[in-house]
């Protein structure tokens, strides 16, 4: 049976994700956003919607963009 690399459940149900050239298994979402979710570059928290990128660093939003000097940045909507 398929175990999360994550956590280590054994689980008939895991998804794989490839990322980066690599496949990741996984038994729930929590697993796979505290494993391969990207993490703001100001304040830490884990990405999981579209946020933003400057000079190869991501951020949650603009605000915490700007907190850290990056310029010009703009929320999607």
């Amino acid at each position: 049976m398929p175990r999360c690399e994550r956590c280590g459940n054994e689980y008939d149900k895991t998804f794989d994700i490839t990322c980066h050239g690599a496949t990741h298994t996984f038994d729930c979402f929590e697993c796979a956003i505290a494993e391969v979710a990207p993490e703001c570059a100001k304040c830490g928290v884990k990405i999981i919607g579209h946020g933003l990128e400057a000079s190869g660093q991501f951020f949650c939003c603009r605000n915490c963009a700007e907190t850290v000097g990056v310029k010009g940045l703009q929320d999607r909507v």
